[in-house]
């Protein structure tokens, strides 16, 4: 089926009422049949609901079509996007070990890899997403992750995937691509060898700034990569807090089921099953609404690359942008996102563009129907310094632009009185 078909109808069957919506099941624990019946359910011999800390019934629609949409096997939501990137990467490495990381990454995500982890023991190794063979005198026999971003946010780079995911294999290490600027309307990584994929739902997933939530996709067949992997041993051996459970012995998917057995049910970091329905109402129009973004981010990035004040515009659906041919390669029907950002002079110049405009709204999410600006050095990267500021991508003059789905033509002309102010 083609993907707009899977957003509406998969991962659901209609319940004795027969609703058409899928139900909202706003309950914290599940009733068993019986003692036996309960025993089962913990031991793994059937499957079922235990509690919604672990399992929901609306949470698991929202897993089985956001896997199915994103072309892997199964899926695991958590609480956050933030969440969902910690428990992919600690769901793989563990005190002494390392992880590799793109420098152009989320502010968020760098202050977790670089900062966070390694109070936990994880120590982060930066490699330039533009430049993947770096990649190889970063890895050594305790490399447990390569961690990129399929489209950076904010600036606005395509990685190259396969080239990434080429040395990973070559190491037999997990790459763990977050897909969320994207989405899996326009990129689909795991047909370029991605074995994990993590998202914000929070941003075009429920595409009016409605929720917050993340997911954790597992590609097919991945149990092929993890079994006998010398890497990921705790795959591969009796985990003690489960039984003695080997998950790569269970015959399901093992990634997502040690994230849920093991780190759901020990960290908590659970989606509520409201959200988890507000994600299914809006994967029902994310195709339709990513055209929309993408036809006008591009005619906004057309304008702004012919604007005498803008230094450089960022937006690989331009031609003359250096990202242009992997967007050509990695990016599907012609879209490149809403997501774009743009250099000005200086960060005084930014600023007094960012506070001239009107239509836009000054915040920190991107994804939404409506129009969002963000000078990123003073707010999501506010915590680096000015070479770190450099090195991911982020100058002070750079402003980032989300766009919505308000009419093109408005949104121009907001900008264009901004610039001339």
């Amino acid at each position: 089926m083609d993907l707009q078909t899977i957003a509406l109808h998969s991962g659901y069957e209609k319940d004795s009422q027969g609703t058409m919506a899928v139900p909202i099941y706003q309950t914290t624990a599940y009733e068993f049949r019986d003692v036996e019946h309960a025993a089962n359910l913990f031991a793994l011999k059937e499957l079922g609901n235990i509690y919604t800390r672990l399992n929901n019934p609306t949470t698991d629609v929202f897993e089985k079509r956001f896997a199915e949409v994103e072309g892997g096997e199964a899926a695991i939501a958590t609480a956050s996007g933030m969440s969902a990137i910690f428990f992919a990467i600690v769901n793989a490495a563990e005190a002494g070990d390392n992880i590799i990381c793109a420098k152009q990454l989320y502010g968020g995500s760098l202050t977790l890899s670089a900062h966070t982890l390694k109070r936990f023991g994880i120590e982060a190794r930066f490699f330039d997403v533009q430049n993947p063979q770096e990649i190889q005198k970063l890895i050594d026999d305790k490399s447990k992750v390569i961690f990129f971003e399929s489209l950076t946010n904010p600036s606005i780079d395509v990685a190259d995937i396969e080239a990434i995911t080429d040395i990973a294999n070559q190491h037999n290490i997990l790459t763990i691509v977050d897909n969320t600027v994207a989405t899996p309307v326009i990129c689909q990584p795991f047909d370029y060898g991605v074995d994990i994929t993590v998202h914000s739902a929070s941003k075009y997933t429920t595409g009016q700034g409605l929720a917050i939530g993340g997911i954790i996709v597992e590609r097919k067949n991945l149990i092929e990569k993890l079994k006998n992997n010398p890497r990921y041993t705790h795959f591969n051996t009796p985990d003690a807090s489960y039984h003695g459970l080997i998950y790569t012995e269970v015959g399901l998917p093992p990634f997502t089921l040690r994230a849920r057995l093991s780190l759901l049910r020990d960290l908590g970091a659970v989606v509520s099953p409201f959200n988890s329905w507000l994600f299914i109402q809006g994967l029902e129009t994310l195709s339709l609404r990513m055209k929309e973004h993408s036809k006008n981010a591009y005619m906004l990035a057309e304008f702004l690359e012919s604007h005498p004040k803008v230094t450089k515009v960022n937006y690989p659906g331009l031609k003359s942008n250096t990202n242009y041919k992997n967007a050509q390669k990695y990016f599907k029907n012609g879209l490149s996102s809403g997501l774009l950002s743009f250099e000005v002079k200086n960060l005084q110049e930014a600023e007094k563009i960012v506070n001239a405009t009107k239509l836009y709204s000054l915040v920190v999410n991107i994804g939404d129907s409506k129009s969002i600006i963000t000078h990123p050095a003073s707010t999501t990267h506010q915590q680096l310094s000015h070479e770190e500021l450099i090195a991911c991508g982020v100058p002070e003059g750079l402003i980032r632009i989300s766009c919505g789905l308000e009419s093109s033509k408005d949104l121009i002309e907001d900008l264009k009185q901004a610039l001339e102010v």
